[in-house]
């Protein structure tokens, strides 16, 4: 454990030593008005079909659209088609206010997946207030490896279940950097049983009781949060940090199935290594995530690919590892291509380690790495549409998405 402390204190420290000396942020010097001579997607469209948009009125509050219909592999296997839609906006002037940002996501498959997610996260004026929202419903057939390092590939065992989320999450300023805000959280998990093999029984299985008799699991409960952002654009962040703690309490009386308490500690470190105009961006994100006690249902145990945005463990399956402990430490650099802002690359490595089933003991580290490639849509709210392709020896994975995974 203390070989662990020390790697998670580097990770988290080596940000520190890359920008010894304070940078202004890229937008500090930027007008209101967007002047930005890059180019988008939304740009070849109209030098293609030679459509001129009419300028906004004076004072009209604007909205940057991006879209992506496309196929992605999924969880579980086969394909899905994602369409994705994100609304971007500031509520307040650039200089003192972050960019809030609403995203749907539908997405279906013909083997009978299906999922629905509505996020949002919202800044008030001057960054006083912010609101944060995620609410999923998902028929859900992914395979599942048990607690731990789980067992090995060829044994893992498809698993399906009906999932409801609502998450919402209220904060208030208090200080010039930090924010305090409270949440309610419902996690709502039904029709739970293993399909690929009716003669496997998932207590057995898996080697964990609570939430695999089949019946549904209900954690209903209620966090206290602390946050500190400075990163202005949060689909594509260019400078400054974020840090965020979620302590979760799930009490029987709001109708969860057992009481049960959880700790989320998030930190994510930006440096911008270029000038203002171009991406060029070191990227670091570190999260811990545990359960506090032993009740904690199956399926809301901490687990790759389960992160507040899903983004986590690129080259590996979500599920991959879980376990009542999960530590997972990330990196990705990015840069421009193309001058214009057009097209990009990044590089990525991350690697995590969960507990082991007996305890709080945590594993060695699982390593995967990768790469992809950017495709500016919306130059105006900065969002590329991103293709990755992440590989590790637990399998690999290619996924598409608008945003940056982190």
């Amino acid at each position: 454990m203390n070989k662990l402390a020390l790697i998670i204190l580097l990770f988290l420290a080596l940000p520190c030593w890359v920008a010894a000396q304070h940078k202004p942020r890229p937008w500090d010097d930027e007008p209101d008005e967007d002047t930005v001579p890059h180019k988008d997607v939304i740009d070849v469209f109209k030098s293609v079909v030679k459509y001129k948009a009419k300028p906004p009125k004076k004072g009209k509050r604007r909205i940057y659209y991006s879209l992506l219909p496309a196929p992605s592999n999924i969880p579980g296997g086969g394909v899905a088609l994602i369409t994705s839609t994100n609304a971007a906006f500031y509520l307040g002037p650039r200089r003192t206010t972050n960019l809030s940002n609403v995203s749907f996501s539908p997405s279906f498959s013909f083997k009978g997946r299906f999922s629905f997610a509505l996020r949002s996260n919202i800044w008030m004026l001057d960054n006083n207030y912010n609101m944060s929202g995620d609410i999923r419903f998902i028929i859900n057939p992914q395979y599942t490896w048990g607690v731990g390092n789980g067992v090995p590939e060829e044994e893992k065992q498809l698993l399906g279940n009906n999932y409801l989320r609502i998450y919402e999450t209220f904060y208030r300023r208090v200080t010039k950097e930090w924010l305090v805000g409270v949440g309610y959280h419902l996690d709502w998990h039904s029709n739970i049983g293993i399909r690929s093999n009716d003669s496997v029984q998932l207590p057995k299985f898996v080697g964990y009781k609570y939430g695999t008799d089949g019946r549904q699991t209900v954690s209903s409960g209620v966090s206290l949060n602390l946050l500190k952002d400075s990163r202005q654009n949060s689909i594509n962040p260019q400078s400054g940090h974020y840090f965020n703690a979620v302590f979760r309490v799930n009490p029987q009386f709001l109708g969860s199935s057992a009481s049960w308490q959880s700790l989320y500690l998030d930190y994510r470190k930006y440096i911008h290594l270029g000038n203002a105009r171009e991406q060029n961006v070191l990227a670091f994100w570190g999260f811990y995530w545990t359960s506090l006690n032993s009740k904690t249902p199956y399926l809301d145990l901490p687990s790759i690919g389960w992160d507040p945005a899903f983004r986590s463990g690129r080259g590996m399956e979500q599920n991959r590892f879980r376990g009542k402990g999960l530590i997972d430490l990330e990196a990705e650099y990015r840069r421009d291509i193309t001058k214009n802002g057009l097209l990009g690359f990044v590089v990525f490595a991350n690697m995590n380690t969960v507990t082991h089933p007996d305890g709080y003991k945590f594993t060695p580290f699982h390593p995967a790495a990768g790469g992809g490639l950017r495709l500016k849509f919306n130059k105006k709210s900065n969002t590329n549409i991103a293709l990755d392709y992440g590989f590790s020896r637990y399998g690999s994975r290619f996924s598409i998405n608008l945003g940056e995974a982190f």
